[in-house]
């Protein structure tokens, strides 16, 4: 029999699976996710902006976040309507059993909410996906699936604990675009769905914004979709997810907005010790520790790191010297 569904499992893979966990278990940038809502919020706007716009809507980054804090935005009915779904779709993530398929309709009704009569509803007709006005592919037969999409979840339940969901979500997307469930939404609600699993996992890919970097590479994204349809298996789109996944997360611990935000990541400790250091322009490790009133052991701790982090820089030019002081890095 025919394994379903069809995909290997390569080095490039595990590669990236590595690669990812690695830097889950050590970004500051998840933490600080956790800790300021604001950021949270930036990026999930960045999802939903992205999201959208790879299915052509012409809202703005900024015209997105507009709606979303209720302003009055000048554009298309449906392209604003697409972003307020969207949104409420995206708060429901924590709320959402990744393996129900209807919970699944839940979020394609919310998606598309106004502006598909058959919101949360699998189509009762054939599809195809057009390049302008050629059919690049055939979507399997209307009648077929109710049974598909119960066989992808009945497999994804079945395996849940079993296959590590960066590649189990990855192989969610493919057939679920692959079998184009409903008329409308689909690529959405993929994309969507594919957090959902991982967020499920880990807290961190909640606010992700990995749809952004997909936009960013959408030609590939398309190819690759195509490559594995004439290839009757996923492995190549696997391959290409994980690389946006892993790409996402090296973007945002890059971002200004980590760097800006790193500092609010500080202990109390190390937060006085570098306002000491900033407040006195340069000063010695003794001085520090008579203005802090904190421990040898802890300043010295706290000037080791951000020495290390180039947060600062010491003023002699032998840096074992008992007497060095100390400056932020300009």
């Amino acid at each position: 029999m025919e394994k379903y569904p069809p995909y290997s499992i390569t080095d490039k893979m595990l590669n990236y699976v590595s690669d990812i966990m690695k830097k889950i278990g050590e970004a500051n940038y998840f933490e600080s996710l956790n800790r300021f809502p604001e950021l949270r919020r930036k990026t999930r706007i960045r999802s939903i902006h992205s999201s959208l716009a790879i299915e052509n809507n012409q809202l703005s980054l900024f015209q997105v976040e507009d709606v979303i804090n209720g302003k009055p935005v000048i554009g298309k009915q449906k392209d604003i309507q697409e972003v307020k779904n969207a949104y409420k779709a995206y708060e429901e993530i924590d709320n959402i059993n990744p393996y129900s398929i209807e919970d699944l309709k839940k979020i394609h009704g919310i998606l598309t909410f106004l502006i598909e009569k058959d919101a949360g509803k699998f189509r009762n007709y054939g599809e195809g996906v057009y390049d302008g006005d050629i059919c690049i592919f055939t979507c399997p037969p209307h009648k077929l699936v109710p049974s598909l999409m119960d066989n992808l979840f009945n497999w994804m339940n079945e395996v849940k604990d079993k296959i590590n969901p960066l590649i189990l979500s990855s192989v969610f997307h493919y057939e679920f675009v692959f079998i184009h469930p409903f008329h409308d939404g689909n690529g959405r609600t993929a994309r969507l769905w594919q957090t959902v699993i991982l967020s499920h996992w880990e807290k961190a890919f909640t606010y992700l914004p990995i749809e952004s970097m997909i936009k960013k590479n959408q030609e590939e994204y398309y190819t690759v979709i195509q490559n594995c349809n004439n290839a009757r298996e996923s492995t190549e789109f696997i391959e290409f997810m994980l690389k946006m996944i892993d790409n996402t997360i090296d973007e945002l611990n890059n971002s200004k907005e980590m760097k800006d935000k790193s500092i609010l990541l500080l202990s109390e400790s190390e937060l006085k010790v570098l306002e000491c250091i900033k407040r006195n322009v340069i000063i010695g490790a003794k001085d520090i520790i008579e203005q802090t009133n904190l421990s040898d052991s802890t300043v010295r701790r706290s000037l080791r790191k951000f020495l290390q982090d180039k947060r600062i820089e010491t003023t002699d030019s032998h840096y074992k010297s008992p007497n060095k002081k100390y400056k932020l890095t300009e």
